[in-house]
């Protein structure tokens, strides 16, 4: 083996090859590996990185799994309040990989300003409540607090797309009318004050959700203190999501009906879904054109290589120690490639994770910019397996050194 890998290095090794007519072929195979890479990094972290942002934004707002009444018509709204005195709350022990669980309450509204009017929901939220998602999203202001000790507190959360067309600015008081039914003369009037402002970047719940203490629902619908519009579940692990909502269907009353994000919202996550194909298909284009452009430099290096060939073969030396000769050399411009195309591909993703170069169309793409996300897992991945997989292609064109004949080889001009 050693004695192969010095042959590489000393008769076809980088220094030699750069002054060979084969130098241009090889250094767009080494190019054209960088660039398969750079595509196949950017695609996996900007594909994954949009998947798990939409799909936390989701989750944001409704949970991951949602109990509700079986009886209730809206999937919105509480219409049909259900008992807060459940045996799965506060703690929902009977199912493993479930992180926390909340009692909400949300309710139609309407904010009336002077120049225009806007339809909301207003989500009513307790002590309970997982603020950790719109920590991120917060950008002026603060979270608020509700407290057993203070009920119906009339701070409120509101979003920046709200906030922008009604011209609402924190600490001042936005006027919400409430009608109970049909047979309400006049609507009921609570008049909140801004205390936080967020930007989830999903337009369409940012457009619809105002949040509010769940006490001022209760209140406004009537309601105990016990009455709660529907519980949010979340899980610790999404991938095992479909389990998790069949196991915490199959563990809630009969009157109680579960509703995961991929049930309610199956049109954004059966796209969402797309992503992996076009993740794959990616991947694999850019092997196989890097695999093309290898074997091209290989057959190359091989024709360019012939008389040593020969004179190899006539001093002894075995077919498949030649070849490996040639797949050493082809490591190494693989490794290259590799290289170059971890420095620029990760380094790109760093500046786009860090900077936000990139802005994307919220209404479209439900994110202001492209979101990346880093593993190092999906890193070594592609860069192990785009190593194999071009030394595996190589191995038919490596054949071509078999058929050469010693005495033709030397002669070979």
């Amino acid at each position: 083996m050693n004695f192969e890998f010095f042959i590489s290095k000393r008769l076809i090794g980088a220094k030699d090859y750069k002054s060979s007519i084969s130098a241009p072929i090889i250094k767009i195979a080494v190019t054209a590996i960088a660039v398969g890479v750079v595509m196949m990094l950017v695609a996996v972290a900007t594909g994954v990185g949009l998947q798990q942002k939409i799909r936390d934004k989701i989750a944001a707002f409704n949970g991951h799994v949602k109990i509700s009444s079986i009886n209730n018509t809206d999937a919105q709204i509480s219409v049909i309040p259900i008992d807060k005195h459940q045996e799965f709350y506060p703690d929902f022990n009977q199912i493993e990989g479930i992180k926390h669980i909340q009692a909400v309450a949300t309710k139609y509204g309407v904010i009336r300003t002077a120049e225009t009017f806007e339809g909301i929901v207003v989500k009513g939220v307790g002590q309970d409540y997982n603020w950790t998602y719109f920590e991120e999203y917060l950008v002026s202001g603060r979270l608020p607090q509700y407290k057993a000790n203070s009920p119906n507190s009339k701070e409120i959360l509101i979003s920046s797309y709200l906030a922008k067309r009604l011209k609402f600015e924190l600490d001042d008081q936005v006027v919400v009318y409430f009608m109970n039914d049909e047979n309400q003369k006049r609507p009921r009037l609570v008049a909140f004050e801004v205390v936080g402002i967020y930007n989830s970047g999903f337009q369409e719940f940012d457009e619809t959700f105002l949040l509010a203490d769940i006490t001022q629902i209760q209140r406004l619908n009537k309601w105990d203190a016990n009455q709660i519009g529907y519980f949010e579940v979340f899980v610790d692990n999404f991938k095992e999501l479909p389990q998790k909502g069949r196991a915490i269907y199959e563990h809630i009353s009969s009157f109680l009906d579960a509703v995961s994000i991929q049930q309610e919202y199956a049109s954004i996550f059966e796209w969402l879904a797309l992503f992996d194909f076009n993740i794959g298909l990616i991947i694999g284009i850019m092997i196989l054109v890097s695999g093309i452009n290898m074997i091209t430099a290989l057959l190359v290096l091989i024709l360019e290589r012939t008389p040593m060939i020969g004179m190899l073969k006539a001093l002894g030396a075995t077919d498949w120690s030649i070849r490996k000769i040639f797949l050493y050399n082809a490591a190494y411009l693989i490794l290259k490639g590799l290289f170059w195309g971890n420095v620029i591909g990760i380094g790109l993703l760093l500046i786009q994770k860090h900077f936000k170069l990139i802005a994307l169309n919220p209404e479209t793409y439900y994110v202001t910019e492209a979101p990346v996300f880093l593993n190092w897992n999906y890193v070594v991945l592609i860069n192990l397996g785009t190593l194999l997989l071009c030394l595996f292609m190589l191995l038919i064109p490596s054949i071509l050194i078999a058929r050469i004949n010693p005495v033709k080889a030397i002669k070979f001009d």
